[in-house]
């Protein structure tokens, strides 16, 4: 796969493919170690700043709730500040976030990290997709997917390594804000890569027509309820399993594996899907793999858990990608195409973070965490349904494509 850039007049065509790819993979695999770092050490966290279990949730969903703000908010903020300046004060704010984690004297410091991690999250991931299609006219799929793929990676990096840091410095606080370091990394490739531009550069118009369409809430719906599986997961599958025996470093393995998973199938599945502009099938397959995932989470979890925390993972991992591919799909122009996924991010992200709440609560209702599982299944099938209608010769019409938009 040869990376090529062939319209002069994108921004950023000083900068090479290859810079710009690493910029891609660098900012990817740092917009999840934030979240999934602290789910494997929940207990510990818990203990040391006298909180209840429950109050964590509120470490995912502030933080995918201000994911959804900056999401509608990018379009806008586009048009005042210049991309490398969004870009730059995004990577600041999540390593500021992660490097305050050190310090944190009580819950409620540690949750308004989680938020200050979440506001430079929101913008990376709400611009990503769009600057994808901008930069890689021609390997959107490939790219998408390589992107999704760390994204998913460096959860899985988080879950994996903090748990270690955690037992080598005996300190949970080094270990959550050691992930200010690869941030580092990613400020300054943003900084040689992402070019000086004047505010408003390659935008479309105002975006607040595409919120009149039906298709843009569908799509944020969908998003929404795929996502709520991933946010339920990184912040409880560690405690479901701690709650049964295992010791924090087994349990951050599993959610490493499930990430792992997840990383794989998000680039796997939309390469495969490249060839197809209908990408129902792959849409559906993924789906169905979220729904054996949370099943066997519920009936059997001792069976094969490493096996279920696979299959869940590719089911994860392909929707999320794939979402993103539908979305860019339904423009021919980046700008149009990237601030419809922007919007589907800004609706869906809300709508996820509500999930580990409602898990936990459903726990304590039904003491375990199988009635969350069992939902999350639903929630699957009921995207199946939605899913039906992504049929690429439909996508003009859905969003009455013409120059007012």
């Amino acid at each position: 796969m040869s990376f090529t850039q062939t319209a002069p007049a994108r921004s950023g065509a000083l900068a090479s493919p290859g810079l710009w790819l690493a910029f891609v993979i660098l900012v990817g695999l740092n917009l999840r170690p934030f979240l999934t770092s602290s789910g494997t050490l929940a207990r510990q966290v818990a203990e040391g700043l006298d909180m209840p279990l429950s109050s964590l949730a509120w470490l995912t969903l502030l933080p995918m709730m201000v994911m959804g703000l900056g999401a509608f908010c990018m379009p806008s903020l586009r048009r005042v500040l210049a991309l490398r300046h969004v870009l730059m004060t995004s990577l600041l704010l999540l390593c500021l976030g992660c490097v305050l984690r050190w310090f944190v004297p009580n819950g409620a410091s540690l949750i308004a990290t989680a938020l200050i991690c979440g506001f430079g999250v929101s913008l990376l991931q709400a611009g990503m997709p769009g600057l994808i299609k901008e930069q890689f006219p021609h390997h959107i799929a490939q790219v998408t997917g390589i992107y999704s793929a760390t994204l998913m990676g460096g959860g899985a990096l988080g879950a994996q390594i903090t748990p270690l840091l955690s037992a080598l410095t005996d300190s949970w606080r080094i270990a959550l804000a050691f992930w200010a370091l690869p941030i580092s990394v990613a400020l300054w490739i943003a900084w040689k890569v992402v070019p000086r531009q004047e505010p408003g550069a390659n935008l479309s118009p105002p975006s607040l027509s595409l919120l009149t369409r039906p298709r843009t809430w569908t799509l944020m719906v969908c998003f929404g309820l795929i996502n709520g599986g991933y946010a339920s997961l990184v912040t409880w599958l560690a405690t479901f399993y701690q709650d049964r025996g295992w010791s924090a470093q087994s349990s951050g393995s599993l959610v490493a594996v499930l990430s792992v998973a997840q990383a794989i199938a998000a680039f796997g599945l939309p390469t495969l899907a490249a060839k197809n502009k209908d990408r129902r099938m792959w849409v559906w397959l993924a789906l169905a793999c979220q729904c054996v995932g949370f099943l066997a989470f519920t009936f059997v979890p001792d069976m094969a858990p490493y096996l279920w925390a696979i299959i869940i993972g590719i089911g994860l991992g392909g929707c999320f990608s794939l979402l993103l591919l539908v979305a860019l799909d339904h423009f021919p122009d980046a700008a149009r195409a990237g601030t419809l996924s922007a919007l589907m991010q800004g609706g869906g992200f809300p709508i996820a973070a509500l999930f580990p709440m409602i898990s936990v609560q459903l726990r304590e209702m039904s003491n375990g965490f199988q009635a969350g599982w069992l939902l999350h299944a639903a929630m699957a099938a009921l995207v199946a349904i939605m899913a039906w209608s992504f049929q690429p010769a439909q996508y003009a019409k859905k969003m009455n494509r013409d120059d007012s938009l």
